[in-house]
């Protein structure tokens, strides 16, 4: 076993898909698919078998809530990348599954250099950042709800919750000061929060984020 290669778990009902999609990434160098599962029991059972970095998660699979399914995931094996690869990116599950922590949303629409990229991403050291791509459907709906928050909102208002400064945010995320700034007044008038305190707690009070983001818990 080479102990460079990157682990993968790949968990899909549709055989062919699933095929097709370990052998590509099989083809890459770096990566090494260790186990195929069809549903959400069994991808938490042979994860727990074979220790993946990261946990390829279909979402519509059967005896599967994937919010049960990344929860059980997360709790068996903190360490584990677990990254949704799927046609369904309802932007409410979206949030809803960054907030459990998975490390990146991706619809299957999304190119296999994108997908190797995201995947690498995930192995790079002090990188906590979540990987996104969407169809234009769902950034479209999610634009239309005025209190949600949108995927990079919620990667800075997470980073808040650590109790980064804005300039440490903007190192962290490769994103300039004054963006940081721009996207935490987004986040103040979408919460209606007057502090970051304030707007991390109506987050978390929303399912947004997670309790155990917050500096000093979990």
């Amino acid at each position: 076993m080479d102990s460079d290669r990157i682990r993968i778990l790949v968990a899909d009902d549709h055989l062919v898909l699933r095929d097709a999609l370990c052998e590509m990434l099989d083809n890459e160098p770096d990566f090494e698919v260790v186990a195929r599962a069809e549903d959400g029991p069994s991808a938490v059972r042979l994860a727990a078998a074979h220790h993946p970095h990261v946990v390829l998660l279909d979402i519509e699979m059967p005896n599967h809530r994937p919010q049960n399914t990344v929860r059980d995931l997360l709790q068996q094996d903190p360490a584990v990348n677990v990254v949704v690869l799927s046609m369904y990116d309802d932007p409410h599950l979206v949030q809803e599954l960054l907030a459990l922590g998975i490390r990146g949303y991706l619809h299957k629409s999304v190119t296999r250099e994108s997908l190797a990229s995201a995947i690498r991403n995930l192995r790079q050291a002090n990188r906590r950042t979540v990987t996104i791509s969407v169809s234009s459907h769902s950034l479209a709906a999610s634009g239309d709800d005025g209190k949600l928050l949108s995927a990079r909102e919620l990667e800075v208002l997470t980073q808040v919750a650590a109790a980064l400064s804005n300039r440490q945010i903007a190192v962290r995320l490769s994103i300039t000061e004054g963006t940081v700034k721009r996207h935490m007044r987004n986040i103040f008038t979408k919460l209606g929060a007057v502090s970051r305190i304030d707007a991390v707690n109506k987050a978390v009070a929303a399912s947004l984020i997670g309790s155990h983001h917050i500096a000093g818990r979990g």
